[in-house]
């Protein structure tokens, strides 16, 4: 009988475990952190199973770790001759700033400070992300949850310095004729109606340049 009830009491802790372990993983950080804010705009950018441009969990993930490449690129790794002003709009060492420069429709649209200058963002990203979030707690762990779990880490490993995704342009020198700086600076929807113009190239298919419903943009080697 001793045995019997301890079989029991450990098929009951295995299950209880694993309970806690799936809704624990289906929780983003707190947005009022960095981790937590990065991350929302990680999976805000980027298209689930289901959604228009979705192609594959692979596809998604790497253009999570572009997305956070393209951010880190505006904050440390400017090219000389540009500033940081002319690739990001704004001059600063936070990385909250970059994603919430210009406000409302600025340089990352929904993702703005708020009256009191706190991290905030338009209700259709808030909605959006915890319809995601409840999916991903729904069955059996699965692509939804892997997704929201891998935002939330390279987010939380950006911040603490140990972010090590590889980036798929760092080695660019060469888009058709002309000479580039290597890095993305900017992303868009992959439509040819949006481009950034000014510097900013458009990377092609060849290099990898679509990735996630999105389209990545280096800058001219030298500026025009």
């Amino acid at each position: 009988m001793q045995s019997v009830n301890h079989f029991k009491a450990v098929i009951l802790a295995v299950l209880g475990l694993a309970g806690a372990a799936s809704a624990a993983a289906a929780v983003l950080p707190p947005v009022a952190t960095p981790e937590g804010y990065v991350c929302r705009l990680l999976i805000n950018e980027v298209p689930f199973p289901g959604e228009k441009g979705y192609r594959s969990e692979a596809d998604t993930i790497t253009a999570m770790n572009s997305l956070l490449h393209v951010l880190d690129s505006r904050l440390r790794y400017v090219p000389p001759p540009y500033t940081q002003q002319n690739v990001a709009a704004v001059s600063t060492r936070n990385i909250v700033d970059i994603i919430t420069a210009g406000g409302v429709r600025g340089q990352f649209d929904g993702f703005f400070r708020d009256a009191a200058g706190r991290p905030a963002m338009v209700p259709r990203v808030t909605e959006r992300i915890a319809n995601l979030l409840t999916i991903a707690s729904q069955g059996q762990p699965g692509k939804f949850l892997r997704l929201l779990k891998h935002a939330a880490t390279i987010a939380t490993d950006y911040t603490r310095s140990r972010f090590a995704e590889p980036n798929v342009y760092a080695g660019l020198q060469q888009v058709g004729p002309l000479p580039v700086t290597g890095r993305a600076y900017s992303w868009m929807a992959d439509e040819a109606r949006f481009r950034p113009g000014g510097n900013f190239v458009r990377i092609p298919d060849q290099d990898s340049g679509a990735l996630g419903g999105n389209r990545f943009f280096t800058l001219r080697k030298q500026p025009k």
